[in-house]
């Protein structure tokens, strides 16, 4: 777990937190999920419920599937800032509607993007590479490096939500009879790793990515089509079911991105909850801000801090002035 790293004696003398708001508030724990935006989140969020609603904020390791299965059985964590809801829809709303959980607000106000990707010279000067179906004709345009007479798609990390739903669209264009192999990158960093090596040798990368990233603002790539619309009743009996026995293929959903609490969370500290509930973020900054974080190797923390440093006129609207003040007089 991680813990706020300035002290806490310090700040509360510093901002005038009462013993009573933190015991109101109480212990919250908040999801530090294991890619860029969701930490960057997480991170602003302990900070302002630490310093502007007097909460004990603790992270916890987090990701897509495991997080939100957490939440749904056991209650736990009180905050996931960033969760990808589209895998666990059918979980969360049974959870919504009993009363457990709570759709605090959107994350990202444009939503996310997911699909797969190659990059934009190989569309350039392969045009049909902008289809799923020119892409899977050539699969020696994307050669696996353990066994260059068959191309590599590269899917997603263990634990999350995708991998279940591109491993499924893997079988669905019957990818392996066509000369395909599937490949694990296990992490982000291995994901990230795979793009960034092949682009900047000038070779092929098919693969699972999203929006926004900053990968995506510095290394151009085109999202292919997958030549069929989105169904979502195949899409939800089969496309992001584990093992389905015979998927079809599917485009991809558009992704909703919540920010999803407990009830219990939000009947402790009203106050609190509103804010996370007015906390979102356009996909035109968070592309710009993961770019800065990647250029000046932040993390989580340190961006954190130049956004509530530097960027007053896009988080001050969530809170009110007094949460403001005592934020400002923390930083």
């Amino acid at each position: 777990m991680k813990k706020l790293l300035l002290g806490a004696t310090v700040l509360a003398g510093a901002i005038g937190m009462s013993t009573a708001s933190k015991a109101e508030c109480g212990t919250i724990t908040i999801a530090d999920m294991n890619w860029q935006s969701a930490e960057f989140i997480a991170y602003v969020d302990q900070f302002i419920l630490a310093n502007g609603y007097g909460c004990d904020v603790e992270l916890v390791p987090g990701d897509t599937m495991p997080t939100g299965t957490s939440m749904a059985e056991k209650g736990e964590p009180d905050i996931a800032p960033e969760l990808w809801i589209n895998a666990l829809r059918e979980v969360l709303d049974a959870q919504v509607e009993a009363g457990k959980l709570e759709y605090a607000g959107k994350s990202l106000s444009d939503g996310g993007e997911e699909g797969f990707w190659v990059p934009k010279y190989m569309v350039e000067k392969h045009p049909e590479m902008a289809t799923i179906e020119g892409v899977l004709k050539h699969p020696e345009l994307f050669p696996n490096p353990e066994d260059d007479s068959r191309g590599l798609f590269m899917g997603c990390p263990s634990g999350w939500n995708c991998q279940i739903t591109s491993g499924n669209l893997f079988n669905a264009f019957n990818m392996e009879d066509k000369g395909w192999d599937l490949g694990d990158p296990g992490s982000s960093a291995g994901l990230n790793g795979s793009m960034a090596k092949a682009y900047e040798q000038g070779l092929g990368w098919f693969g699972y990515y999203w929006a926004p990233t900053a990968f995506l603002g510095k290394y151009e790539m085109v999202k292919v089509d997958f030549g069929v619309p989105h169904d979502k009743a195949e899409w939800d009996s089969c496309t992001v079911i584990p093992e389905c026995e015979n998927p079809k293929p599917n485009a991809w959903v558009e992704s909703e991105v919540f920010t999803v609490t407990t009830a219990g969370f939000k009947d402790k500290s009203p106050e609190a909850y509103g804010y996370v509930s007015n906390r979102s973020f356009t996909n035109s900054f968070m592309n710009k801000f993961l770019k800065w974080m990647d250029e000046n190797q932040a993390s989580g923390e340190e961006a954190a801090e130049e956004f509530l440093t530097n960027y007053e006129a896009e988080w001050t609207p969530w809170v009110t002035k007094d949460v403001a003040d005592k934020v400002k007089a923390a930083l």
